[in-house]
């Protein structure tokens, strides 16, 4: 059974590329590189901590990109409420929180357009990270336990392995985003630290709305190539 996306997202949205480079010039050079491949970026830690993240984002809003602020809020409901609703004003798109039920509630209430995302377990994880971390469950339950919450307290969407969004549809149904990192377009096992990883087709096959894609776009030899070729495996899923 597959759980194509019927939302109406332009498909070349889809394609969401991670930012994940130490400075705000190599992170310009790699947009500039990718032209008119890349629509939607995520911005995360990384970048934030290089300095000018905010005056960043709006040079990739100036030149009509949309973005992602992956941030993963994580603090007291009032600080993390009082953090998102800052944010809002931004004009971003989309925002991940990293939290309980209180946290999620609390940037629900503050989110004004600004879509909200719940994590739900790291794609770096596998069981045996979540055993060390005292969780007395399966990844598929951890994450599909959030999403169950997520929609119950009014969350946008969620982040989730692809190896678990087919389960998610079928049993929370389609209102949720789901975003999907952990693309590999092509497995290089080697320097993998990615642990619960699909490809392109698998993810929207699965009930992916949007996929993140990094290192493998990143690393490539030709960067806008690799980004038009995944471009190319997203379209072939929706027509």
């Amino acid at each position: 059974m597959t759980f194509i996306s019927t939302k109406p997202i332009p498909v070349r949205e889809r394609l969401i590329m991670a930012l994940d480079v130490p400075s705000i010039p190599e992170a310009k050079a790699l947009v500039e590189t990718l032209g008119d491949a890349v629509v939607f970026y995520k911005v995360g830690m990384e970048l934030f901590m290089s300095g000018d993240y905010f005056a960043f984002i709006e040079w990739l809003q100036q030149r009509q990109k949309k973005v992602f602020v992956d941030l993963k809020f994580f603090d007291i409901p009032a600080t993390v409420g009082r953090a998102i609703k800052a944010l809002s004003q931004k004009g971003v798109d989309l925002a991940t929180i990293h939290g309980n039920d209180s946290m999620l509630e609390a940037a629900v209430a503050s989110k004004g357009d600004l879509k909200v995302l719940a994590v739900t377990a790291l794609t770096s994880l596998d069981q045996g990270d979540l055993n060390d971390l005292g969780f007395q469950c399966n990844v598929q339950e951890l994450v599909l336990s959030r999403a169950k919450r997520a929609l119950e307290l009014g969350c946008n969407g969620i982040v989730s392995s692809g190896l678990e969004v087919a389960t998610i549809r079928q049993q929370v149904g389609s209102a949720l985003l789901v975003i999907t990192p952990g693309i590999r377009p092509v497995t290089n096992r080697e320097t993998e630290d990615q642990k619960r990883v699909v490809s392109v087709a698998q993810a929207f096959q699965n009930g992916a709305d949007y996929i993140v894609v990094g290192r493998p776009i990143r690393d490539a030899e030709d960067p806008k190539f690799m980004a038009e070729t995944i471009q190319s495996q997203i379209t072939a899923q929706f027509v």
